[in-house]
């Protein structure tokens, strides 16, 4: 256990209480490297924790930073950072898993409502003046309740997206993931509504396919124009776990056929997406700027776990989410 004061850079805005805490028991610098990366790398030498999210903590940042002992990230995901080169100098990572859960689920599932419901494209119609006459066929949406809902990846955010489908919608779900999960010990509530099921037979029955995979080699556009192909045809694609998961040009080649009916997309390879990328304007495409946390609560709940986790590691306690560098 130590009270010593340490130094600790905060590398992405975080709320003023949130601040605070920090400011009450260490030495504390902000810089942006987004907007001043002169700041953030002159900082660096002395940082003995980092904290913030949406940066690459590489092994040059790492190697920048020799007194470094611990990176709290105020996310999930870890794909930002160099795992090997932290494992390599034992330096803790921390990461805020549980608090954003039901927030992201509310996300995906809003995605599913709107691509299945037409309701940006037809909003859209009534905000320009076009909504003249009473909508035709060529308009209509089509029902969510009681359609298969196929999960690729199951685990607390997939557990919360279901629950929304089978109790709410009255909607089958299928998942697949490495192993099939314990519902009686980790979802009791949605033991007989939502199976394992084989990746062929998922993409075969599935109305509506939910990507929530997180970023890894194996990962790494999995999603592709084989299991495009796979998917049933009129389906619906929704991603809302990692944008490289999917190969975009293959979404868009089975939107473009007709295979798939729409997709809802939070993520994307590339973030802010380009200008320039069909996905922007394709009319089959329901795009949102990676909102899946982004609420008030949320985001100050995220906040305060990566604090009470830097904290925790400077102070020379196991921080209450862990991220396992050298399971990696």
């Amino acid at each position: 256990m130590s009270d010593a004061r340490k130094k600790v850079l905060v590398f992405r805005a975080l709320p003023p209480d949130q601040m605070a805490r920090l400011q009450a028991a260490h030495d504390v610098s902000f810089a942006d490297p987004k907007k001043d990366r002169a700041a953030f790398d002159a900082a660096l030498p002395e940082a003995q924790g980092l904290i913030g999210s949406s940066f690459p903590i590489d092994a040059g940042v790492i190697a920048a930073a020799p007194k470094l002992e611990v990176v709290s990230s105020v996310s999930v995901g870890v794909d930002n950072y160099d795992l090997a080169a932290l494992h390599a100098r034992h330096i803790v990572l921390a990461h805020t898993p549980g608090v954003l859960d039901e927030t992201v689920a509310d996300t995906v599932f809003a995605l599913l409502m709107a691509t299945s419901r037409r309701v940006v494209e037809l909003a859209t119609l009534v905000r320009e003046g076009r909504w003249d006459r009473n909508i035709g066929e060529d308009l209509f949406g089509f029902d969510v309740h009681g359609k298969t809902l196929g999960l690729l990846g199951f685990g607390r955010i997939g557990q919360a997206i279901a629950r929304r489908a089978a109790l709410g919608f009255g909607m089958p779900v299928l998942y697949h993931a490495r192993r099939p999960v314990d519902l009686a010990a980790q979802a009791p509530e949605l033991q007989g509504r939502a199976h394992h099921t084989p990746l062929p037979q998922l993409l075969d029955r599935a109305d509506f396919v939910v990507a929530m995979l997180p970023l890894t080699p194996q990962t790494r556009g999995m999603v592709d124009a084989g299991l495009f192909a796979q998917m049933k045809p009129g389906a619906v694609f929704i991603n809302g776990g990692r944008g490289a998961t999917v190969d975009e040009a293959a979404l868009l080649a089975a939107l473009d056929s007709g295979h798939l009916r729409a997709a809802g997309l939070d993520v994307f390879a590339r973030e802010p997406l380009p200008l320039d990328s069909p996905l922007r304007t394709h009319p089959k495409v329901t795009p949102l700027p990676h909102i899946g946390s982004a609420t008030h609560e949320t985001r100050h709940g995220m906040a305060e776990l990566a604090v009470s986790n830097l904290l925790d590691a400077l102070a020379g306690r196991r921080p209450a989410a862990v991220y396992d560098t050298a399971a990696s």
